[in-house]
């Protein structure tokens, strides 16, 4: 079947491949979320554990979303741990951290990922790609609530 997108393809692929580095990095953003929920300890771990847990299932939406996109753009999406790993910029972690360690490293993250967004918004409208841009609106929205709500959780245990 011939691709119908009227997005030319080497701007089709340029946004593509900007998609699987962001999906690449919002499933690395999940695990670690996924790690946190389990791991969080401490005087407010209910409500964190609570909290990482809604965030991460926000995040498994996203997946599904981000790689749908690309798989609309006419491209495959990445899909093994090996290519997340070779695309993401988010670190991993391992180890013990403590419950503000992991709200702090998770901001910073959300930050990561916004400011991707950003990146690749212009990028998409340049080429058309009102679809892309839309979503990434969306996932901006989203990431920019978290960061709050995490920035907030921070500060309820120093006042």
């Amino acid at each position: 079947m011939q691709n119908v997108s009227p997005i030319k393809d080497k701007q089709l692929q340029k946004v593509a491949d900007l998609l699987a580095h962001f999906l690449a990095d919002t499933y690395a953003l999940y695990l670690k979320t996924q790690n946190f929920h389990w791991n969080v300890r401490g005087p407010y771990f209910y409500s964190l554990h609570k909290m990482f847990e809604e965030q991460y299932i926000e995040l498994s939406q996203a997946i599904d979303e981000i790689a749908e996109r690309i798989r609309a753009l006419g491209c495959v999406a990445p899909a093994s741990f090996s290519q997340f790993s070779q695309l993401t910029s988010i670190k991993d972690e391992k180890g013990d951290q403590t419950a503000e360690q992991m709200i702090q490293k998770l901001a910073k993250d959300h930050g990561i990922l916004m400011q991707s967004a950003m990146d690749i918004i212009p990028k998409a409208q340049h080429a058309h790609d009102e679809g892309t841009a839309d979503l990434l609106i969306q996932r901006l929205k989203a990431h920019e609530k978290t960061i709050w709500m995490l920035q907030s959780s921070l500060n309820f245990s120093k006042h």
